[in-house]
């Protein structure tokens, strides 16, 4: 076993201990802190890479590299509670993409944040992040993953409520903690089913772990009450909380609001680690969703479940996308929209399908979040695209590199990565046997991201600028009005300045990322399919025929068609004429106004919530305190008077009666014996006076009797 493999807890916990460091750290230390986080994460990736490149030498030729480091945590009677880490494909692909997104992150955040007062508690939180999602990759004990998988989602609301003083942000940070622990809840019953059904959590322990052949075998052949195997209603309850952390329907709803918080937050969390984080879970239980060969029919139910809800996700986000107005929200549903697609490819082409868009997923869309960080630092905050403009000429590399992010998005044919990763799951969603309504539906999510992306793109990046330079701008205005203060605005010879360019420390981040945005695509396509070979352990041959395959030609000639289809929408709307400024009704509602509303209040999702969740809990509430008010007091207050009654009854009893009675028999009693005491005084002459007496009474009462008789 090689050296890394014993040493790979210091990935995760060299980022643990510089959050621990950072929290110790007095405010103004910002360069210690920032320090401590971008050096802890850049050694872990260079740990990373070299199990990565151990991994890499070690897998091929039909063998899957899998090394595990098993370890006793806690003894409960005779049974050890275990704990252990896993270096696999999948884990080395993970923990590289997670570290150096995260590193990229951290240096662009140095930038960012660099004005903030709470700087040093920022990059202690991010710090404490890292450690969580990287102890998650390696984690080869189901108990340890939920451990991390928590600290993931306790860092997740303490970075969306960061600016805690902005009611908005707040909220969104209780929301976020809330609705994913609603799946959490379902994760952690399915585990304790898992445990109680196998006896262990862990993943692999030498042909006993859960994911094992004889596990799986004893799960599937059990029968639960409902009819559904063992292993199908584990794998329902645990993908629920992927669903929560992965922000599927119907828990998605916290993820586009956790946008409250700073956009390298948005970057690192709901774009390439902590929702990714239910994606790769469903990908390391993967063997327990699987039917097993010559299992039951029913066996691989749970990948059916996962697959509908996926496409319905990857759809439904996808709509709601083209009505937003806050750049980040619009990524944030495209985000939504993507994690479904992901867990489309899941339940229909298996892990390599759904990780291969999952790890260039993570690169594009970090691209997007910090190159709209850039766009809203370098126009005074503002985030409503309406309000922007114009900034191509304003802010170059930004534009350059949020192209190229748009179009790995959008799945722009040949030269960028979404578009092979896309035309991945698509062509696995179209040769599967359940249904081809998960393809329909994914096809129509590519036609809408390509239109919502280009909307944003000319409403942000093209026309004139429409800043309102010198005036409280729409993303102060709703954080004022939140907060309940008076609007600001700047007196006319302290103007802010025009749109201005990013400096170096976060323009760098961009071109990296727009540069792996572009490469990574080459790694998984049909004529090389590397990546699912290197997660499959074999080994990929170089076959440009591949691409001329009818069914692959199909779908990418669908996949083309639906992108050029969008992109020309998106300019027929908003690309032939100026658009007008913030006021200005969209040009989407002019075909159909009542559909435009229903999208831009997310089909009253919320309110649903509010009425059907919120409202139920606040009139149990209100039911709670008139029970307490009227009948529970009233009862109380009867049980009061009653118990009240009985004691001083009691009290009369045992002290009129018993008391009494008890105190007159002791005076009696006391008198007797102080009487017999006098005929006990121990003198001689008083026993022969009493004697004598006693002799003149007998002898009286023998003289009465005689004459009596």
């Amino acid at each position: 076993m090689s050296v890394i493999v014993h040493y790979l807890w210091l990935i995760p916990v060299l980022p643990l201990l510089a959050a621990g460091l950072s929290a110790l750290a007095k405010q103004r230390q910002r360069v210690f802190a920032a320090s401590l986080a971008i050096g802890s994460m850049a050694l872990s990736l260079l740990l990373s890479c070299w199990a990565f490149g151990l991994t890499l030498s070690q897998s091929g030729a039909g063998h899957l590299y899998r090394q595990v480091v098993n370890f006793r945590w806690f003894q409960i009677g005779d049974t050890w509670v275990k704990l252990g880490w896993m270096l696999d494909p999948l884990a080395a692909v993970m923990l590289v993409m997670v570290s150096l997104v995260g590193l990229l992150i951290f240096i662009y955040s140095v930038g960012y944040m660099r004005d903030d007062e709470n700087f040093t508690r920022f990059f202690c939180f991010l710090s404490l992040f890292g450690a969580a999602m990287l102890g998650l990759v390696i984690s080869n004990s189901l108990l340890l993953l939920f451990i991390c998988w928590e600290l993931v989602g306790l860092t997740s609301y303490l970075l969306i409520g960061f600016w805690y003083h902005k009611p908005a942000a707040a909220a969104a940070a209780k929301k976020a903690f809330m609705t994913t622990r609603i799946g959490d809840l379902a994760f952690l019953l399915g585990m304790v089913w898992l445990y109680s059904a196998t006896g262990t959590l862990l993943f692999y322990d030498s042909g006993k772990g859960c994911l094992e052949t004889d596990a799986l075998i004893n799960l599937v052949t059990q029968s639960t009450s409902l009819g559904i195997a063992a292993s199908t209603g584990i794998s329902l309850l645990i993908f629920c909380g992927a669903i929560g952390k992965s922000g599927q329907v119907p828990l998605h709803v916290w993820l586009p609001d956790a946008m409250e918080g700073p956009t390298p937050v948005s970057a690192l969390i709901h774009a390439a680690t902590m929702v990714a984080a239910g994606v790769f879970l469903i990908a390391r239980v993967y063997p327990l969703m699987a039917p097993l060969p010559g299992g039951p029919l029913g066996s691989g139910a749970a990948l059916k479940v996962v697959t509908w809800v996926g496409a319905i996700t990857a759809f439904f986000a996808a709509t709601i996308a083209v009505a937003q107005s806050d750049i980040k929200r619009i990524l944030a549903y495209s985000t939504v929209s993507q994690l479904g697609y992901m867990m489309l490819g899941l339940g229909v082409g298996g892990v390599a399908v759904g990780m291969f868009h999952l790890i260039t997923h993570a690169f594009f869309k970090s691209l997007l979040f910090l190159g709209a960080g850039s766009v809203i630092h370098g126009c005074h905050e503002e985030q409503d695209i309406r309000c922007l403009g114009g900034l191509r000429k304003y802010m170059p590399i930004t534009f350059a590199t949020y192209a190229v992010g748009t179009l790995a998005l959008c799945g722009f044919p040949l030269l960028f990565s979404g578009f092979w990763s896309k035309d991945d799951i698509l062509h696995s969603a179209r040769v599967w046997n359940g249904s081809h309504w998960p393809f329909y539906l994914g096809v129509a999510g590519a036609l809408l991201t390509a239109f919502y992306m280009t909307r944003q793109v000319y409403y942000v990046f093209f026309g004139s600028c429409r800043l309102a330079l010198g005036q409280t701008t729409a993303s102060e205005q709703r954080t004022v009005e939140h907060a309940g203060l008076p609007a600001r605005r700047h007196p006319h010879d302290e103007l802010p300045p025009g749109p201005r360019e990013s400096g170096r420390v976060m323009a760098v981040p961009l071109i990296l990322l727009a540069s792996f945005s572009i490469l990574l695509g080459f790694l998984g396509t049909p004529a090389w399919p590397w990546f699912q070979g290197f997660l499959t352990g074999s080994r990929p041959v170089l076959a440009f025929g591949s691409l001329l395959e009818p069914a692959i030609l199909g779908t990418m000639a669908l996949s083309t068609l639906m992108v050029f289809l969008g992109i020309a929408l998106g300019y027929w709307f908003y690309g032939r004429r100026a658009l007008a400024g913030a006021q200005a009704p969209d040009p989407l509602e002019h075909v159909q106004a009542d559909i435009f509303v229903l999208l831009r209040r997310k089909y009253y999702v919320d309110e649903a919530y509010n009425w059907a969740v919120v409202g139920l809990n606040a009139w149990c509430a209100k039911a709670s305190d008139w029970l307490d008010q009227h009948i529970w007091s009233g009862l109380v207050q009867a049980l009061v008077f009653v118990v009240t009654g009985l004691s001083w009854l009691n009290r009369f009893v045992d002290e009129v009666l018993f008391n009494r009675g008890f105190d007159g028999g002791c005076g009696g009693l006391t008198q007797g014996g102080s009487l017999m005491s006098k005929l006990q005084g121990g003198r001689v002459q008083r026993y022969l006076r009493l004697a004598g007496i006693g002799v003149v009474l007998l002898v009286l009462l023998l003289v009465w009797g005689c004459r009596a008789s």
